[in-house]
């Protein structure tokens, strides 16, 4: 454990009683759940809870009972993730980039099943990383062992890839409208298609590290605003953009302190404007406020259920709650899904709710509101 993580934990209430603004009200009976991770800790005020953890097709066809677990290499039938990277959901289903099986891993929750799609013929996978769902089912697989963005319809057949040879090595997508944007690692950019034809539409960014300038973007979201998120991995930043590319403002710094990086990957932004980033070598993920104060981290290195091992995806999901409403405390009330992808460890896919818990006051956060844009 580095220096880093060590006062985190020693730290971690006081953070968030001071930034995020959750705590009892003085004199209040706090309900003690009987079990659970929360962050931050009880007697404070939570705000997360580490629900359940996905490392195989097992980890969903258990019994509905508490936080059911199965240890990877119990069961040697078991079909497990290998080297998970980027993660969505969509109608009930987890899809996972696993770069190492290499496919699309598909957990059917409702019908408890697993389907890894791997792609045939032109549709054939060799080293996915990330995985972008529109609202129509369709599914963006950035696969840099083929430097092109794979396409799959609602059913995860193959429809289509775009990346002419030497175009892009695309890591990650988002989409807003009938853009699909494209982050590519090797020009330090982001190129912007039509996402029907894949027809180029615009660039931006270009090596450096001023602004408006790019250095190993890994990770992109899009905010509430419109705007883009993208992590620069090798500046050790968050940048935000306009939607047409023009910067707008810088989020940390490199550093080993609360509110800067090590090795930022994963990106996700709530309705509320809260960014989420994972950090591969702290091995947590920080939560800041729009204007870029950091509120709280949650997650730690470690082997125990809620152990995080170089997370890279992070995704927030607001549809699919009911289906792990059974893994919470009963009086924690969760309002939308974190999913986090760690890369190696025995878990794979961890999964936390972010809520409130019954009986306990939470002081309002004016650093929650719909974001707006401001100065570096």
């Amino acid at each position: 454990m580095n220096p880093f993580q060590r006062l985190a934990i020693q730290l971690m209430p006081v953070l968030a009683a001071m930034l995020l603004g959750a705590c009892a009200a003085p004199g209040a009976k706090s309900p003690l759940p009987a079990a659970g991770v929360f962050y931050p800790p009880l007697p404070n005020a939570p705000r997360i809870q580490h629900l359940t953890t996905i490392a195989s097709d097992r980890d969903i066809s258990a019994p509905a009972s508490g936080f059911a677990k199965f240890i990877v290499g119990d069961d040697p039938n078991a079909q497990r993730l290998r080297q998970p990277y980027g993660v969505a959901v969509f109608d009930g289903k987890i899809y996972v980039a696993d770069s190492r099986a290499p496919g699309l891993a598909v957990f059917d929750l409702n019908q408890r099943s697993f389907t890894l799609v791997s792609g045939s013929g032109n549709g054939r996978m060799k080293r996915p990383i990330n995985v972008t769902i529109d609202a129509d089912g369709t599914k963006y697989v950035t696969d840099t062992g083929r430097d092109q963005v794979l396409i799959f319809d609602r059913n995860e057949r193959f429809v289509g890839a775009f990346g002419a040879e030497g175009q892009f090595k695309p890591v990650d997508t988002a989409i807003a409208g009938e853009r699909l944007y494209v982050v590519d690692i090797k020009h330090h950019q982001v190129q912007v298609l039509d996402k029907r034809s894949g027809r180029l539409l615009f660039r931006f960014g270009e090596p450096g590290s001023a602004p408006g300038e790019l250095f190993h973007p890994t990770n992109i979201a899009i905010g509430p605003d419109g705007d883009i998120y993208v992590v620069e991995t090798s500046n050790y930043r968050v940048q935000r953009f306009t939607a047409e590319g023009k910067p707008v403002r810088v989020y940390g710094e490199v550093g080993a302190e609360f509110g800067t990086f090590s090795r930022p990957k994963g990106i996700a932004v709530d309705r509320a404007g809260r960014l989420y980033v994972g950090d591969s070598a702290f091995e947590n993920v920080q939560i800041f406020d729009n204007s870029g104060k950091l509120l709280l981290y949650f997650g730690q290195p470690g082997d125990r259920a809620e152990g995080l091992n170089l997370p890279a995806g992070v995704s927030i999901d607001y549809d699919n709650v009911e289906l792990f409403r059974r893994y919470a405390d009963p009086g924690f009330s969760i309002e939308y899904l974190i999913l986090v992808a760690s890369q190696f460890g025995p878990n794979k896919i961890d999964v936390f709710g972010f809520g409130k818990m019954r009986g306990m006051d939470y002081a309002p956060d004016a650093r929650a509101t719909a974001p707006t844009r401001g100065g570096h």
